[in-house]
């Protein structure tokens, strides 16, 4: 009865009333889809030709059999996935249709991430993927102009012009240290995470060599000079 009466006096309350009671309403259910622990993908994407076109959250390591798979179709340009498993996706389109769409790598951990999938695609909203999706701008950026240097140090050398050729060479390595010095910073700061542990395996600072003679040696990862024991 008492619940009759509390709709009946939301109702009577006219247009002022309800909108605040379906925002509170709402706002607890965000609440609980926030801290059920879980991860929840949210996404939309650009272009009315994907309408209807199937859309994959698939494993970044490991077994992409349908088992640990997941995929839907793409309704009003909107998608959305819920996984248990806090490992590392990729959120990928049908092959058929991926050209000139980026594929986008996520972080799964608890709470809810607002995806984008288009030419240049993002993922925001929790705290790891919102520190991926800064290191993916500076990653692209740092692409761009590395290619431009590199092309450089090619056209130089089609010129016959080596020594200029040398000096940009050394520019691009040490443009690329800054990168891999702040990439490897980031993985330390997030160390024993998800993120941490994906970043730190792209510039370890170290690798093994075998030698012929079956000695095994600690080579320097940014110099390739033998690290001495």
């Amino acid at each position: 009865m008492k619940k009759r009466v509390v709709l009946k006096e939301v109702i009577k309350g006219g247009k002022k009333a309800l909108p605040f009671y379906l925002f509170t309403l709402l706002l607890l259910c965000g609440c609980q889809q926030a801290n059920d622990g879980k991860f929840h993908v949210e996404g939309v994407v650009k272009g009315e030709q994907y309408e209807g076109k199937r859309i994959f959250i698939v494993p970044l390591y490991g077994k992409k059999t349908a088992e640990y798979v997941d995929s839907m179709e793409i309704k009003d340009g909107k998608f959305h996935f819920t996984k248990d498993s806090m490992q590392m996706y990729q959120i990928l389109l049908d092959y058929h249709f991926r050209m000139g769409i980026q594929p986008l790598i996520v972080v799964g951990e608890p709470g809810t991430i607002q995806v984008s999938i288009d030419s240049v695609s993002h993922a925001v909203g929790t705290p790891q993927n919102d520190s991926l999706e800064q290191w993916k701008v500076r990653t692209e950026m740092h692409n761009r102009e590395l290619g431009k240097m590199r092309k450089y140090i090619a056209d130089l050398t089609k010129q016959g012009d080596t020594v200029q050729a040398k000096y940009i060479a050394q520019r691009a390595d040490s443009f690329h240290l800054v990168y891999k010095t702040y990439t490897r910073r980031l993985a330390k700061n997030l160390e024993g995470q998800t993120l941490g542990d994906f970043l730190k395996n792209l510039y370890p600072l170290t690798y093994k060599r075998k030698y012929p003679d079956g000695r095994t040696v600690t080579i320097n990862a940014d110099t390739n000079e033998e690290v001495p024991e």
